[in-house]
């Protein structure tokens, strides 16, 4: 597989596969790294696409930098990232995974790729940020108060991320999407993702003793059929 690293902007990014005129966007979800696009890239690139992975902020190789995983932060960062494939390439899509799903259609609204595939998605963060406040019982005064607050399960509550996400819902999506869902995702309620599949005309998939991170055998698997039926409309 041929690959090449380099930056956009400060940002370290890798590209997977042959010169191509179409290229897929991977963004990885939290925990993740730009690495992560070279299974996809297996995949992918012998039917004659290339792929494009940045590490987001607090993630691989940006590990310990100034920079948080924040949509204020996220979002700039991958508009300037589609800038740059357009720049570059004549057709684009998009891979992502958990948050990286939901950044990507806050960055992507105004210039959609041409097919998008979300695993487990994020796709109502003020949602999610509301089931998150319940499970810390934490209420809307404390957390204004307070700004900030620390969670017994690692993550921090944040007011002004909370006023974003309530500000920034996710109101267009004309990407052509498909998604892979998993009847155990604790993150995202399954008639959320319903929901968003009527609204978009998106493809739903579930996998329903899947979770939110798919990593057994038995989920990979799943998630590598359901790719590559994803991908037979293309043309090697």
């Amino acid at each position: 597989m041929k690959e090449e690293r380099f930056s956009i902007g400060h940002l370290p990014a890798v590209l997977y596969g042959e010169p191509s005129d179409r290229v897929w966007l991977f963004i990885h979800g939290k925990q993740g790294y730009k690495e992560e696009g070279l299974d996809f890239a297996e995949l992918v690139c012998p039917k004659g696409w290339q792929v494009l992975s940045i590490d987001m902020p607090e993630h691989g190789r940006r590990q310990g930098g100034p920079e948080k995983l924040v949509p204020w932060q996220v979002v700039p960062e991958l508009e300037a990232v589609m800038a740059c494939a357009r720049s570059r390439w004549g057709q684009i899509a998009l891979r992502a995974n958990s948050i990286g799903a939901w950044f990507a259609m806050q960055a992507f609204a105004k210039t959609p790729p041409v097919r998008s595939l979300f695993v487990s998605p994020i796709l109502d963060m003020a949602e999610l940020i509301r089931t998150m406040m319940g499970w810390a019982g934490v209420t809307e005064a404390e957390l204004e108060a307070r700004g900030e607050i620390a969670t017994s399960f690692g993550e921090i509550l944040s007011w002004r991320y909370r006023q974003y996400a309530m500000d920034h819902p996710i109101t267009r999506w004309d990407s052509p999407t498909a998604v892979l869902y998993g009847g155990l995702d604790n993150l995202t309620p399954c008639s959320t993702a319903e929901a968003f599949a009527v609204r978009f005309h998106a493809d739903l998939t579930v996998m329903e003793d899947g979770e939110h991170w798919f990593h057994t055998p038995e989920q990979l698997d799943v998630l590598r059929r359901w790719t590559l039926t994803n991908l037979e409309e293309d043309n090697p």
